[in-house]
């Protein structure tokens, strides 16, 4: 637990210590690590299949987890992030596969494609607000799919496939698949928490809550924004890359699949936006439901549309939401506690 002591001697008071950590938090952090341990070690007790799923469920809760940073925290209600998605992971089959470069060092390489792109894709769209915004972000993204359909250097829209793993055996790519699984999640998940403990996560907090009020206070709120929108275009980027390396094809109906968005709000919005426990529990959700129920087709997704529905009119919060006004157990603890040695709490800042 980290607390730093805060003097009040000035104003007669008695010193105040501000705690950062509490004890589900640290319970939390240490099954974290365990599972990012138990992710590296798959290759050794985890069949192929197995590790195709959970690097398909790592995949989920990295893009969940960068559209609640854009829609949760700076704002931004994005619809289209899966055009970065499918940038990097055109770009590294194009860099493995045209260019020879090696496909794990490709996977990062790639991630310069969505960077470099949300630069004029954000300095295009963040005049408009609120569902013009949405649409923008959705019109980009089919801005994309359409210019893959018909560019040279990725087959058009015949698609590419990533011949070059012949070249690795199975093991090989079940511990480099493993490790990236692993990466993704520390840096989208781990970085998250990373940033809202920050101070950048204080103006992110306060721009959450009253962007106006956190302007006035000295908050950059347009220049937060925009690294907050290039950063999840870079997640979202990685989460596409290793995603598209595991399928070993892309096409531009995949890569610019608008189901990428649609999981993204039903996770963050079932779960619990602005936080990263929701993203958690709805990825759960997802997951599970997707295995179980996805045979159903159409009235599968009516399903969840519906249950996105509900939550978003009676439980705005989500499941985590709910759970958080029952017990303070926070699992990522990011507020600030002054505590009183002799009288206890007194106060919170989250």
């Amino acid at each position: 637990m980290t607390m730093t002591a805060v003097p009040f001697a000035d104003a007669g008071l008695p010193a105040v210590r501000v705690q950062r950590q509490t004890p589900s938090g640290r319970i939390a952090l240490t099954l974290a690590l365990a599972a990012l341990v138990a992710l590296v070690a798959m290759p050794w007790w985890a069949s192929t299949g197995t590790i195709r799923w959970i690097l398909e469920l790592c995949c989920y809760l990295a893009v969940a987890q960068m559209w609640n940073l854009l829609a949760g925290y700076a704002g931004l209600v994005s619809v289209g992030q899966q055009a970065f998605m499918g940038a990097a992971g055109y770009a590294l089959f194009v860099l493995a596969q045209t260019y020879g470069i090696n496909p794990f060092l490709a996977v990062f390489l790639s991630l310069l494609v969505p960077a470099v792109l949300a630069v004029p894709t954000y300095f295009l769209l963040h005049r408009l607000e609120g569902p013009y915004f949405s649409i923008g972000t959705w019109v980009v993204a089919e801005v994309f799919r359409l210019v893959s359909t018909n560019l040279p250097l990725v087959n058009s829209g015949a698609g590419m496939s990533l011949r070059v793993m012949k070249d690795y055996s199975a093991f090989e790519r079940n511990v480099a698949m493993s490790l990236l699984c692993a990466t993704l999640l520390l840096v989208t998940l781990g970085g998250s928490y990373w940033l809202l403990r920050s101070r950048f996560g204080l103006a992110l907090i306060a721009m959450r809550d009253n962007p106006v009020a956190a302007a006035s206070q000295g908050v950059q709120v347009g220049r937060l924004r925009f690294l907050i929108y290039v950063a999840a275009a870079v997640g979202c980027g990685l989460a596409g890359a290793i995603y598209f390396m595991a399928q070993l094809r892309i096409t531009p109906g995949s890569a610019f699949d608008p189901m990428w968005a649609n999981l993204a709000i039903f996770i963050v919005m079932v779960g619990g936006i602005g936080s990263i426990e929701g993203v958690l529990i709805g990825t759960l959700i997802f997951f599970v439901a997707d295995r179980w129920f996805g045979e159903y087709g159409a009235s599968y997704f009516v399903v969840l549309g519906l249950m996105t529905l509900a939550v978003a009119l009676y439980a705005r919060t989500g499941i985590w939401g709910a759970i958080a006004r029952r017990w303070d157990a926070p699992w990522f603890p990011i507020g600030r506690r002054l505590i009183d040695p002799q009288q206890g709490t007194k106060g919170e800042t989250r």
